[in-house]
């Protein structure tokens, strides 16, 4: 066979291998999102301290992490369930409320109106909600969802996970749907719960960081 002749073969294998290696890449992406989300809509759940993960998780559930000890929160913007913008780092400065739900999960829907409510009534003292809605293959059951329970809070869409993979291992990371983060006005997670939340529980968990963000005072399981 010439050279000219092997020329296409030696093609055609780089282009093969060059589409397996794009394919496994994205097999190994959406298998790290359904990992994280193994315990997807699941009603609790908890993930404690110890070892070097620098958080204490209390006997209601809630992780905390005490101030100099809070992993940065990473970058989180795109495109909001409505077709809008929003980005977390644009909060800086603000409590921040993460709450991580799907239109299709149960507890989600259970603890919405909590959400609304207490947003409402904290707003105006320097904290914002926002949602990071996944698993939803499209915007318009997240759309049907914000409509059904009041929600006037952003939400970032985020179908297959990527925002969530950004969290660093080991800290206080989204791992079920529902989750909850508070992020503190220096753009650190501060507190974690794997489960859905009643009015009085989210109140609970925000109470510490209204004031000035700290949590040091706090007592996990009191």
């Amino acid at each position: 066979m010439s050279a000219a002749s092997r020329a296409p073969l030696r093609s055609n294998r780089s282009n093969r291998t060059a589409v397996r290696v794009r394919s496994r890449a994205a097999l190994a992406l959406g298998a790290a999102a359904a990992a994280l989300l193994v315990s997807a809509c699941s009603s609790g759940g908890t993930s404690g301290g110890g070892g070097q993960t620098g958080f204490i998780t209390g006997s209601d559930g809630i992780a905390t992490a005490k101030e100099g000890e809070r992993a940065d929160a990473p970058e989180l913007s795109g495109v909001t369930v409505d077709g809008g913008q929003a980005d977390v780092a644009d909060y800086k400065g603000k409590v921040v409320v993460l709450n991580v739900w799907g239109s299709w999960c149960p507890p989600c829907r259970a603890e919405a109106k909590n959400f609304e409510k207490v947003y409402q009534d904290v707003k105006d003292q320097g904290v914002q909600f926002v949602g990071i809605n996944t698993r939803d293959t499209s915007t318009g059951p997240a759309r049907a969802f914000e409509k059904d329970y009041g929600v006037t809070y952003p939400s970032l869409y985020d179908p297959s996970g990527k925002l969530l993979l950004r969290f660093e291992k080991g800290t206080l990371n989204p791992q079920a749907v529902p989750s909850t983060l508070v992020i503190d006005r220096e753009g650190k997670v501060a507190a974690r719960t794997l489960q859905a939340l009643s009015e009085e529980k989210l109140r609970k968990m925000l109470a510490p960081y209204l004031a000035d963000g700290s949590a040091d005072s706090a007592k996990p399981g009191k």
